[in-house]
Formats: structure tokens, sequence, C-alpha cells
């Protein structure tokens, strides 16, 4: 092993190690360790930032633009919400919703896919009264699946098809993934609709409504003592009756910014100071207004109250704004005229200050403000609502203008008259100049976190195919199954590679692998594309845990899911896709 090949293992170990610790965001531990690479001179320099000019990273740019763009549209929200009906058994709502998604995934990104979907289905879990995380995890899982079936439907597809247009001179096409994503999509559904939604654990199903999962004492709000309040000189003991009465529990005081210690049932209120306490959505309102509190950075507010404040809550996906953030550095007052009241996290009890606390991707925000601006700030952070937005900014008058700009590019790149990245380049100036999306989500629509990372990986991974590191994995994996042929070689590059993604991004995983693939193939001197598949369809695949997919993670909190409920359906979905995948991939792109 090579110096420069021994650097770049350790480096690429480092960065497993930090995204499956996921202290640290992923696009910063990428760019840092591209950083590194560049410093330590196994990355040119003059190729350092290439991979932010990569076909790759572009489109997938592009595509999240569109999905944007067909989101303000409408298009996809009408069907949606035509064929649901909150009224059907379970088992058929499952069936249909899970097909809608992968629909829906197969023609725009997964995740826009699953944002559209998830407020409406959380919607009919309420109007049906059941809990929605037997719902929520199969919507997730079926979202992924489709997105297998087109080019542009996840990350690793797009990565997979530039490479192979570096490797071998022309890339997959726009429905070369259909084969074998439309059979492992459709066997896929059909064990979520009929089995595997009843793998979930039954104590997530106890639930009578979508709205105990996250209004059952598990928001942590605080609340300030105003000059007017009754409460001043009564010792925080005396509040228990109130308390009790509005189904609220006092975790603490904090006086002058900071938290006083156990003691704090004992002392007495004065005003300015901070109770601390728990409770869910609804309680928060009739204790504040019980005691006489206010919220905390409401002062802006007081005497106003006649336009209205309203409370919504939202879900923090991974790379959003928030992650990782405190409300007191995110500023949302003082920038943006929105308390924050509470946070939930899966159900846990959550001790420190809400405006201290550092938030992760999974929690649901409680946030109060007016009506006009909790959308904006929501789109600002990154967030999504659990209930649909009162004020629409869907423009449903423009739906076929849209689908048939969109359509249009797609019909263009599939018959090679235009370059996929033209033509979508092409389809998100036709929306801006339609106003279908504004200029202000242009930007915002865009994951960057994603295309940071992809940017700071996709150097690394050409490092490691020019010192010769991505043979050396090519020929421990040919070695390790050598004496079973080809057919068992592709099954164990799968599993290592769906094995990688449950841990770490999927794009990050498709990078790394796809050059493992070409050298495994052309060791072995068998057509390299069967292998670019299966890279494809692994790397796309992560259902047992919910840092696999960023669907996974989205649908953590609202559905009051645990880290170790995922591998319960996930791990014979997984096993599925492979036993579905593998001969269709062997019969499509023959070894």
């Amino acid at each position: 092993m090579t110096t420069d090949q021994t650097i770049l293992f350790l480096l690429l170990t480092a960065v497993f190690g930090m995204l499956i610790w996921g202290k640290v965001r992923y696009d910063l531990v990428a760019f840092s360790a591209l950083v590194i690479a560049v410093i330590s001179g196994v990355v040119p320099e003059n190729e350092a930032f290439s991979g932010f000019g990569h076909h790759a990273t572009i489109i997938i740019a592009l595509v999240l633009i569109l999905s944007k763009s067909l989101s303000n549209s409408g298009a996809i929200e009408l069907v949606a919400r035509f064929v649901i009906n909150s009224g059907r058994k379970l088992s058929s709502h499952i069936a249909i919703m899970s097909s809608i998604s992968a629909i829906m995934s197969a023609i725009m990104n997964n995740v826009a896919a699953l944002a559209l979907l998830m407020p409406i289905d959380m919607q009919a879990a309420s109007k049906a009264k059941r809990s929605p995380a037997l719902t929520l995890m199969p919507l997730s899982f079926a979202s992924i699946l489709g997105g297998l079936i087109t080019l542009i439907g996840t990350p690793p597809n797009i990565i997979i098809a530039s490479y192979r247009e570096t490797a071998l001179g022309e890339p997959f096409g726009m429905f070369d993934f259909t084969p074998v994503g439309l059979a492992v999509t459709i066997v896929g559904v059909a064990f979520i609709a009929l089995v595997g939604w009843r793998l979930i654990p039954a104590e997530r199903s106890q639930h009578n409504s979508s709205t105990e999962l996250f209004d059952v004492a598990n928001y942590i709000a605080e609340v300030r003592v105003p000059e007017s309040s009754w409460v001043i000189d009564k010792k925080v003991s005396e509040l228990d009756d109130a308390a009790d009465e509005a189904d609220v529990v006092i975790l603490g005081l904090a006086r002058r910014g900071s938290q006083l210690p156990g003691r704090a049932r004992r002392e007495t209120i004065k005003k300015g100071d901070i109770l601390i306490f728990e409770a869910n959505a609804a309680s928060i309102d009739e204790f504040v207004g019980s005691l006489g509190l206010e919220y905390v950075g409401t002062d802006k507010y007081q005497g106003v109250t006649e336009k209205g404040l309203s409370v919504m809550e939202f879900v923090i996906p991974e790379g959003s704004r928030a992650q990782g953030r405190t409300e007191q550095s995110l500023r949302l007052h003082y920038q943006h005229g929105i308390t924050l009241l509470g946070i939930s996290r899966q159900g846990k009890r959550i001790r420190e200050r809400v405006r201290k606390l550092e938030i992760l991707a999974g929690d649901i925000l409680l946030l109060l403000g007016p009506q006009e601006q909790l959308s904006e700030v929501g789109q600002w952070l990154g967030a999504m609502p659990l209930v649909k937005r009162d004020l629409q900014v869907t423009q449903r008058h423009k739906a076929s203008l849209a689908v048939g700009i969109f359509s249009s590019a797609i019909l263009l790149a599939s018959f090679g008259l235009l370059h996929l990245s033209t033509a979508l380049a092409a389809a998100c100036v036709l929306m801006l100049a339609f106003k279908i999306i504004p200029p202000r989500q242009l930007y915002e629509s865009i994951e960057w976190p994603v295309i940071v990372l992809l940017g700071s990986m996709i150097p690394i991974g050409s490092a490691l195919e020019t010192t010769g590191g991505t043979a050396l994995i090519g020929e421990n994996i040919a070695l390790l199954a050598s004496d079973y042929g080809p057919v068992m070689v592709l099954a164990v590059l799968m599993i290592v590679t769906m094995t990688l993604s449950d841990v770490m991004n999927n794009a990050a995983t498709a990078v790394i692998a796809a050059p493992v693939a070409i050298d495994i193939a052309n060791r072995l001197e068998l057509n390299p594309d069967p292998f670019l598949m299966g890279v494809a369809v692994a790397a796309s695949c992560a259902f047992l845990t919910p840092i696999g997919h960023k669907n996974n993670t989205l649908i953590l909190g609202p559905g009051g899911y645990r880290f170790g409920d995922y591998w319960r359906m996930g791990l014979p979905l997984e096993i599925i896709v492979i036993a579905i995948a593998l001969p269709v991939i062997l019969l499509v792109w023959p070894l």
C-alpha cells in the first residue's frame, strides 16, 4: 500500500466514523476531509473544487429546484388529495399512499415527494384517529424505493450515471434504471402494504390519534413572569394546583439567564423570572393565560393581539438551517418575530433551557408568531410543517404549465437532443420566467449541505481511484467471493454498499462505491453496467436506521419512532431488494 493510499484510507475511515457518530454535520465533515486531502497532496490543488462543477452536483441542484417548482404549482398535491380518503381501511390507505409516494419519487426528488405527502398523511391519520407511526414509515420507505425508477429520483442514480460517462464515455439514460427500479419498487411496495407495516412495534400504534404522539407532555416550554402576574412572590411549589389543572409539569425556574438548581421549587418567584415546564401544545396557552404569564420574546406583540398569533409545529430535517444551532444563535425572535415555545425530541424529557438547546434533525419545534410569518420562517429554516398551512402559496392555475415544462425537459434529455443538465437548466429558467418559483426560493430549494458533500467527496473519490485505492478494495472483494463466481461478487458488492449506506449519506456511498464497481468488472473482465446498477440500487436503499436516508430522519419525530424501530421492517425489505434486484440486473444487464 502506497503512502497516498494510506492517507486516503485513513481519511475515509475518519469520515465514515464522523458520519456514523453524527455529532458534526456531514457537509462540514466532507469539506474538512477535502481540505486535508489537498493539504496532504493526495488531491491536486487544481482539482480541489472540481466536484462543485461536476455534472452530478449540478443535476442534483437543478432537480431540487424543479421539485420545488412542481410543489409550488400544486400539480402533485392536487392528484394526491384527489385519491386520499381517511375513511379507507388502514391497509388500503398504506397501499395507495405508498404507491403515490413511489410514483411521485420517480418523477421528482424523493425527499421532495415525501415533503409533499407527509402533511397529507398526518392529516389523514388525525381524521381517522390513528397513530401516524403506522403510515409514516411505509410512506418514507416507498418514496425511497420510487426514487430507483428514473435517473432523477435519487442522487445515487445521478452520481452513477455521471460516473459512467466519465469511465465509459456515455452516461446512463433517464429510463435505464427503470427495469430494475420498477421491479424492486413493485415488490417492495407490495411487501410494505401487505406485511411491512405490521412489523412496526406495537407500542407505536397504541395511540388513538396523531396528536398524542407529539402532544402528550413532550414539549419543553419556557415563559416569562411579567409585573402583572399574580404568581409574583409565590413559591414555585404553590403553582402545583394550577399546573395540574392545565396538565403541565413544572421543571424549573431560570433567573437572569441561568437556570436555578434543584431547590427551585422552594424559590420565591420574582418579576422577569422564566418558568420552564413540560406540556402538550394545547396546555401551554391555557397555563400561560391562567397564571398571567407571557411568552418569552413576545414583547413586540403586546397590544397588537388583534393581528392574531398562531402556533405551528415544524419537523427539522437533516441539513436544515436549524440543525446544530440554538434559538439564540438563530435569533428567531429578533430577526423574524417568531418565538420558539417548545421542542419535542422523540418523547424524551429535555432539562436544558429551550432557547439554549441545540436543535437536532428529527426534532419538532413549536413556533409562535403572526400567521403570515410562520410559513416564511419554516422555509427559511428548511423545516417541514406537520399540518398543511392555512395560507397556501400553491399556484394551481399553473399546474399544467409546470408539468409541461418539466415533461419537455425530460423528453429532450431522454431522446438525446439535450444533455440532461442543459435540459433541466432550461426548465428552471422557464419556471422562473413564468413565476412558478420566485427567485427567493430558487436558492432556498437547493439542499446546500448535499451539494457541499458531493463537491467535496467527488475529488476524494477520484483520488482514491487514481492512487489505486479502489483497485485494492475491488481486489479484496473479488478475492472474497472469487470461489463462488461473478454473481456472488456482485451480491457481496451490493451488500457492502447497502450496509455503508445505512450508516452514512447515500450520495457519499455512491461516490466511493462507483469506482470500486468499475474496477471489479475490469478485473473480472465483465460488463461494468450490472455492477454500477447494483451500486445504484444498494446505495439508495437504506432502511435500517433513521440516519441512512434523509426521509427516514424526517419521520423520526412526527412518527414517535426510536432508532431501533427501523430495522424491523427495513431488514426484510433490504433482503427483498437484493433478492429482486440481483436477478433483474443480470437479466437486463448481462455479465
